[in-house]
């Protein structure tokens, strides 16, 4: 998609600020550094359709950045949370526990009521 983005964003400024833009060589280079939100600002669109077009694809390399980086980060939260949650066998574990425990308890309460022989 940004490679699409990139081409077509070549050919465009190519098309609509060919004096500034004379080659789809220099056009994609434009391109490239604009989309990558890196603007060397040694090539500038001059006239208004340019500029129009140089706001659209910062404005779209911008975003496609964060969508990255939003995927990204959404995959690692959601790998932490499934292996911070607890597994079946372990919750299982934990209620034998707790029931070991309560019996524990009445044991002990039983031994404290009767008196001793």
């Amino acid at each position: 998609m940004s490679t699409l983005m990139t081409v077509g964003a070549g050919l465009l400024v190519t098309v609509v600020d060919h004096q500034n833009y004379p080659s789809i060589g220099t056009g994609l280079w434009w391109a490239v550094q604009t989309i990558t939100t890196v603007g060397y600002g040694d090539n500038v669109p001059m006239n208004l359709a340019g500029r129009l077009v140089a706001t659209l694809i910062m404005l779209l390399g911008i975003s496609f950045l964060t969508v990255i980086t939003a995927s990204i980060t959404s995959t690692f939260v959601s790998r932490s949370r499934r292996e911070q949650a607890p597994s079946d066998a372990s919750t299982a574990m934990a209620e034998q526990l707790r029931e070991l425990d309560r019996r524990l308890e009445r044991i002990e309460a039983a031994l404290t009521r009767s008196p001793p022989p």
